[in-house]
C-alpha cells in the first residue's frame, strides 16, 4: 500500500551521538533561522558551549561530593544535554529528563535508547509549582517552527515560533513539581521551560534548600528580578551567562574554583 505522508523526524549522526531530530524544527526570520533541529542539522551540535559548561560543573560535583551524582534536565527537548550528561556519567551518576511536548518526548526517549543511556529516566510531564493536570497546545510538527520555543501557557506576548498556536486545541498531560519526586540527592538542574521557570523553582524549594544543587536557568521569558531574588534568598551566588543565570550556592566548594570577570565565566 502506497500511503503518502510527510517525514518530519529523521535520524542524524551528530556530535552528540545518533539523534532523532525534527528537520522542520526551525523558525526562519529576517535575521536568520533558529531552532534545536536547525542547529543540529546545520552544525552537528546544539549549544555546545552550554553543554560543555554543564559537563564541567557536573564533573566538579563528583569531585567534591563523590559518586551518585544526580542531574535534572528540566525542559529536555530531544535530549542533547541529557545524552551528553549521561554518557560522561556512566557508572557514577544518573539523569532525570522532563519534556512536556508528547511528540518531542518520543524523540527524547528514542535518543536515550539509541545511545544506550540507561542511566537516564525520561518523563513525559510538565513541571510546575504543584501536582495536577495542564492543558498544552498541539502544534503541527510537519510545519517549520522552533518547537523548543513553544510556551505551554497563553500570554499576551507569546513568542511567534513559526506558526500560529491555537491554545484552544490542547491535550491534557500530567504536571508535577520537583519536590513531589522526593529525589534524595540533586547536584545539578538545568531549567529551560519557556517562561515557566518561576513555577518550576517554586515547586522545587524543598529540593533546592536541602540539596543546594548548581542551577542553570534560562531567564529569557521569565522575571529575571524574581529569579535573582529567589536565588539570593537561598544563599546563591548568581552569574549572568548569556540568556542564562548560573547559580552556585555559597556553601558549595566549587565556588573556590570559579572566576568571573567581564562577563566571562571560568572553571
Amino acid at each position: 500500500m502506497n500511503i503518502k505522508k510527510p517525514i518530519s523526524f529523521v535520524l542524524g549522526s551528530t556530535n552528540h551521538g545518533t539523534m532523532i531530530v525534527n528537520r522542520n524544527d526551525f523558525h526562519q526570520t529576517k535575521n536568520g533561522a533558529y531552532g534545536v533541529g536547525f542547529q543540529i542539522l546545520n552544525s552537528s551540535s546544539f549549544d555546545q558551549p552550554e553543554v560543555d559548561l554543564a559537563l564541567r560543573l557536573i564533573q566538579k560535583r563528583r569531585q567534591y561530593f563523590n559518586d551518585g551524582v544526580v542531574a535534572l534536565d528540566c525542559g529536555a527537548n530531544i535530549g542533547v544535554h541529557s545524552i551528553e550528561w549521561a554518557k560522561i556519567m556512566t557508572g557514577w551518576g544518573e539523569v532525570f529528563s522532563f519534556e512536556a511536548q508528547e511528540k518531542i518526548f518520543y524523540a527524547l526517549a528514542g535518543n536515550v535508547a539509541i545511545n544506550n543511556c540507561f542511566n537516564v529516566t525520561a518523563k513525559h510531564v510538565a513541571l510546575g509549582s504543584k501536582v495536577g493536570i495542564i492543558e498544552i497546545p498541539q502544534p503541527n510538527y510537519h510545519q517549520p517552527s522552533s518547537f523548543g520555543s513553544l510556551e505551554l501557557v497563553k500570554k499576551n506576548n507569546n513568542e511567534f515560533i513559526g506558526q500560529d498556536i491555537n491554545y484552544k486545541n490542547t491535550k491534557d498531560i500530567d504536571m508535577i513539581s520537583i519536590d513531589s519526586l522526593n529525589i534524595e540527592r540533586i547536584d545539578f538542574m538545568k531549567i529551560d521551560v519557556e517562561g515557566m521557570e518561576e513555577e518550576v523553582l517554586s515547586g522545587a524549594v524543598k529540593s533546592i534548600e536541602s540539596n543546594m544543587p548548581i542551577l542553570l536557568i534560562e531567564h529569557l521569558k521569565s522575571d529575571k528580578d524574581f529569579l535573582l531574588k529567589f536565588l539570593k534568598d537561598r544563599n546563591y551566588k548568581s552569574f549572568m551567562i548569556g540568556i542564562n543565570i548560573l547559580a552556585i550556592n555559597k556553601k558549595d566548594p566549587i565556588l573556590n574554583d570559579v572566576s568571573f570577570s567581564d562577563g566571562v565565566f571560568k572553571l
